[in-house]
């Protein structure tokens, strides 16, 4: 009976051991090269047993990684802006450059923080959020512009070049990731005062860094290893055991049908959301840019209003990616018409004229 039990127990801390150390060996482009050559999809691990915002530093170091990597494809608007006809606002957050506790055009992840009250101990839980980058996208099935694309990495992208702005994505995302920026886009040349509102922005899981064999900057950046990333079965089959080990939860496997981001913690996901939002309550916190958890949500896209939606959309999709096409053409672009490493692919709230 003890060998038995012994032998178990071995197999199950080796299995993990050879996981962990397949998944956070030093190399840092290694898990990325490996699932590349065998064509698979990468997975993203986002342990909030290690994450504890990096107290030390004025800004987490994922998220100043993340700036840092990505600045030179901020928006630039053009200004003064206009509003959005024919409604009297505007998102703007080109003022706000600066602000790292939530989503916006300027800041694609940022770490919120919640207390916790689980099994009688207060928990104080630090919450990396960026795009989920799900399995099957609402934001782009129903994108009106053919904006979007999901990648052969599992990375989600918006092409910042083909992008109105017209925030369906942000609509139909059940955490509201993708964020608009006013005043930049293809709309101001084709019809500024009557369609559109910007361009929308969000975390691409550095895809130009995934195109040469290299770990996302914000995985990178982790001195805690709280972050990974690896083929999606294997970060899955991690995810799994080590929340079985630690008695814990595991998010993002069933939400909106999967997504490519998972995340363990040791209390339960229901109540972390709970926090979010009566944090948000307190501070009359109505903007958008700080997403909640929400558990087991259904995918918009396999419920009767998304599939007659889908359905009602397609031919528009359609000509507008034929449109597309024929843009980049004219530009001189003779690429397929997605981008694996989109200009600008994230963004937040407006917050230059009225709130959303």
């Amino acid at each position: 009976m003890n060998n038995n039990f012994s032998r178990r127990t071995f197999l199950k801390r080796a299995t993990a051991a050879g996981l962990l150390g397949a998944l956070t060996a030093t190399g840092l482009s290694d898990p990325v090269k490996a699932a590349e050559q065998r064509g698979e999809k990468l997975g993203t691990l986002i342990d909030l047993t290690r994450c504890d915002g990096c107290p030390n530093s004025p800004t987490p170091l994922c998220v100043a990684a993340c700036r840092q990597h990505n600045q030179s494809r901020f928006p630039e608007p053009q200004k003064p802006l206009k509003y959005y006809w024919p409604q009297k606002k505007v998102e703007d957050w080109s003022d706000k450059r600066e602000l790292t506790t939530r989503l916006t055009p300027y800041n694609w992840t940022f770490v919120d923080k919640v207390k916790v009250e689980h099994n009688g101990l207060q928990h104080e839980i630090h919450v990396p959020r960026r795009c989920m980058h799900c399995d099957n996208p609402t934001c782009l099935k129903l994108c009106p512009f053919s904006a979007i694309a999901k990648e052969s990495t599992g990375a989600v992208s918006i092409d910042d070049e083909v992008c109105f702005g017209g925030a369906k994505c942000r609509d139909v995302c059940p955490w509201g990731i993708p964020q608009r920026q006013a005043g930049v886009g293809l709309y101001l040349q084709i019809a500024p005062d009557l369609a559109g509102g910007g361009v929308m922005y969000k975390c691409d899981l550095c895809s130009d860094l995934l195109a040469v064999g290299q770990k996302p900057a914000c995985v990178q950046a982790c001195p805690r290893e709280a972050l990974a990333i690896g083929p999606r079965e294997e970060i899955q089959a991690l995810a799994r055991k080590k929340a079985q080990d630690m008695g814990g939860y595991v998010y993002g496997d069933l939400e909106n049908g999967g997504t490519s981001t998972l995340y363990i913690s040791s209390v339960p996901f229901e109540k972390i959301d709970q926090a979010i939002k009566a944090d948000k309550k307190q501070k009359e916190d109505n903007s958008p840019g700080r997403p909640g958890m929400p558990v087991k949500v259904d995918n918009y896209l396999e419920s009767e209003k998304g599939l007659f939606y889908s359905a009602l959309l397609a031919p528009f999709a359609g000509a507008a990616a034929a449109g597309i096409t024929a843009y980049r053409t004219l530009k001189g672009d003779q690429s397929n018409g997605t981008s694996p490493n989109p200009v600008n692919p994230g963004e937040e709230e407006e917050h230059g004229h009225d709130n959303p």
